[in-house]
């Protein structure tokens, strides 16, 4: 088909049936290594093209399944995948930067990335500048001539800040240097930055891709050109793969995410409204309310506004514990985009202290959305009413 649609994309994407068995579901292939009719080279050096099955660090039949679907949902030439999203995200960064190169990140993402920027990277002298990427002038400002890359998350983890991927893009070609977006929260049924410009879309598979909180995983997306490299370098050598199991379990989720997105989507709206309307609760940030700052970028540029929702209570560390120990429906726990809905406490002062180090103004553009400290909410499949219930009760 030369146009299917995301459903059509999501079940049949990098699959076929088996062709001696005819089975329809796609095969769990868990051998690391493959017989071969002939003697080959034993590095992956040896190979000029597409490299056979050999090793499964080097690529296994069902990896390459899983692979094949991520790039038709994301309309991607190509996707390599790996153990899991921050093997995904250090993959990218250590394979496209080296000692004396400079990246331009955005000051607030997943606390993992930032602090692998901050330390890991400089570690090797590779500078970054953290900035608020939603501020298209403070971008440009930070460009520098060993500037290589900008890095961007949207909507950004945990405060659901957003950034105009097309127009970071724009900068980022007028300077030269490649795009990056982690998009994790999105999911491509939502946002497809490549088709906004981007040239690099990381995702943690263990989220929304994979659905249901039992499989870690990563994915880095892109032209061929561009993940390439990735495959035949970073996945070979730093070693970061994805178990075959793994694998073939989130393809399995992947099968179901265009519905499950639409029934998170739904569900995030009604808590929202509800805890936008609660006495105890002093803000809400999701991008499908029209009170976010940035809902008309969300309306242009998202086309589902995903599961994900913050909000500020007063006394929110005291509220966490109430929800350690009387929450029913949804759990109190860390992770994200799973078919249960999952709330943890994020303390600003921790924070800022530990994973973003902001201050000044950057501290106190932070403290906008997420106050003292705010609750990240990942909105789960159950009953929007049970959901809000279960709330009210804590709140």
């Amino acid at each position: 088909m030369p146009n299917p649609g995301s459903k059509t994309r999501a079940v049949h994407g990098g699959e076929r049936p088996n062709p001696i068995t005819g089975a329809s579901a796609p095969d769990l292939v868990m051998s690391t290594t493959f017989a071969m009719d002939e003697p080959a080279g034993f590095s992956i050096n040896a190979f000029e093209g597409e490299v056979p099955y050999i090793y499964t660090r080097w690529g296994n039949p069902t990896i390459k399944m899983l692979e094949g679907k991520l790039a038709a949902l994301e309309g991607a030439e190509d996707c390599v995948a790996f153990g899991s999203g921050m093997a995904a995200t250090s993959a990218l960064l250590l394979a496209s930067l080296k000692a004396g190169d400079h990246l331009v990140i955005s000051d607030v993402n997943y606390p993992g990335t930032a602090e692998l920027v901050r330390d890991t990277l400089a570690n090797y002298r590779i500078r970054s500048t953290a900035v608020d990427t939603s501020d298209l002038g403070a971008v440009e400002s930070a460009i520098t001539p060993a500037t290589r890359m900008i890095w961007i998350e949207t909507p950004a983890n945990p405060i659901l800040r957003l950034t105009d991927i097309a127009a970071v893009s724009e900068i980022a070609k007028r300077h030269d240097l490649t795009l990056a977006v982690d998009s994790t929260f999105a999911t491509p049924i939502a946002t497809r930055p490549i088709e906004l410009g981007a040239d690099y879309v990381v995702h943690s598979l263990t989220k929304y891709i994979g659905g249901h909180g039992d499989a870690l995983g990563g994915a880095v997306l892109g032209s061929r050109d561009h993940i390439e490299p990735l495959r035949t370098h970073a996945l070979v050598y730093f070693g970061g793969v994805l178990s075959p199991f793994n694998a073939w379990l989130i393809a399995r989720g992947a099968a179901t995410l265009p519905i499950r997105m639409q029934a998170h989507e739904e569900g995030a709206r009604l808590v929202a409204a509800f805890l936008e309307d609660h006495p105890a609760v002093k803000r809400v940030n999701y991008p499908g309310l029209e009170s976010h700052p940035q809902h008309e970028l969300a309306v242009r540029q998202m086309a589902n506004c995903s599961g994900m929702l913050s909000f500020q209570v007063d006394d929110g560390a005291v509220v966490a514990k109430r929800m350690a120990e009387s929450l029913e429906v949804i759990h109190f726990a860390v992770s994200l985009g799973h078919h249960r809905s999952l709330i943890y406490w994020i303390d600003t002062d921790d924070m800022l202290a530990t994973s973003f180090k902001l201050t000044g103004t950057q501290a106190a553009r932070y403290r906008e959305f997420a106050g003292e400290g705010l609750f990240r909410l990942s909105v789960g499949l159950e009953d929007a009413t049970d959901i809000c219930a279960d709330l009210d009760r804590v709140l």
